[in-house]
């Protein structure tokens, strides 16, 4: 889960992408609105030539402006970050490649394409099920609306687990289990950060664990992941499996909290990866009382929190077992994201 940008703590605003300074510049060159009327996104209408208002543009830079022009008009959030990524996606470019392409003319063919790439995001869609790309821990990864879009926080999450289980097991070969794996993003990075590492990632969503496999496969960690579809930590418990860590990111919004949140979160992201019950801390709660069910209690134990959720997520933690350190790591907004319980020494039963 995560975050205070596209956030499922609704606090904070729309980050889904980076903004960039130089888009946001050329950006500002725009021609001004037409009309005073800000479109809502539910209410894009497709009559007004969105590549190029009413003709094709002459240069890939002119359609860049005109889209970024036109998103704000919608009230897009970092509508020239989000112009400039679908511009790469439907070029086939990097960030380098569309710059050094700024002058050349639009692609004669493409207009089409490009009016229902940018119908899609004014409509509120995420700029990242429409590319079908999210970069997480330096790789890209894919993303469908079956998954939730990897966030920047919980990178945090898989440094600290690669930190920490690399002094437990510095020439071993741990067992990890990725809980709710979503796309694979901790799983798939924790195993090119660490070559020796096993893991296995498991997720109630059969879809979802198709998609963390291709990405798997993509990054050339297949062979070292084993997947398995089940609630949390049942497939391990049914399977008496032996875990050195268990590291998971699970929903964690309330309920009630649901409606609060962003239009681009709460009508496009897979609400059973939001929504944690009603307080948002079930998952937390019923991860604690699986965890002693295992065949020896993970040395090593790693959860992504909501907004005000650690302390009790640590307290949870420390009652079921005598942890030589339970950490809580704040995120990059200083908010208490991540709870760490470590066991220096593996349990013996």
């Amino acid at each position: 889960m995560t975050t205070p940008d596209n956030n499922r703590d609704a606090a904070g605003g729309e980050r889904f992408v980076k903004p960039a300074a130089s888009a946001d510049a050329l950006a500002n060159q725009a021609e001004p609105r037409e009309g005073s009327e800000a479109s809502a996104p539910q209410a894009v209408r497709r009559d007004n030539g969105l590549s190029g208002f009413g003709q094709r543009p002459a240069t890939i830079r002119e359609a860049f402006v005109k889209a970024s022009s036109f998103l704000q008009s919608c009230d897009i959030g970092e509508a020239a970050s989000n112009a400039e990524l679908l511009l790469q996606h439907l070029l086939g470019v990097d960030r380098t490649g569309l710059f050094f392409r700024w002058s050349e003319p639009f692609p004669a063919g493409k207009e089409e394409a490009w009016d229902e790439l940018l119908h899609r995001k004014a409509a509120g869609e995420p700029v990242q099920y429409i590319t079908g790309e999210q970069e997480f821990y330096g790789l890209p990864f894919e993303v469908t609306p079956a998954v939730l879009i990897p966030r920047p926080e919980t990178e945090l999450l898989v440094e600290a687990v690669v930190r920490v289980g690399r002094g437990l097991w510095p020439a071993g070969a741990p067992l990890v289990a990725d809980v709710g794996t979503g796309s694979g993003a901790i799983a798939v990075a924790a195993a090119a950060q660490c070559p020796s590492w096993q893991l296995l990632s498991s997720d109630i969503s059969a879809a979802a664990l198709a998609v963390a496999r291709r990405n798997a496969a993509r990054h050339g960690v297949a062979a070292r992941i084993g997947f398995v579809e089940g609630d949390l930590l049942l497939p391990f418990i049914e399977r008496q499996v032996a875990l050195h860590a268990v590291v998971s990111n699970p929903p964690y919004i309330a309920a009630d909290e649901l409606p609060a949140l962003q239009p681009e979160v709460r009508l496009y992201e897979p609400v059973t990866a939001l929504v944690g019950g009603e307080s948002g801390l079930e998952p937390y709660r019923r991860l604690a009382e699986q965890l002693p069910q295992l065949p020896a209690m993970p040395q090593l134990v790693g959860f992504e929190v909501g907004a005000g959720q650690a302390r009790e997520v640590a307290a949870m933690l420390g009652r079921i077992a005598d942890w030589d350190e339970l950490t809580i790591i704040p995120d990059l907004a200083g908010i208490e994201r991540h709870v760490l319980a470590i066991r220096k020494t593996a349990e013996k039963k």
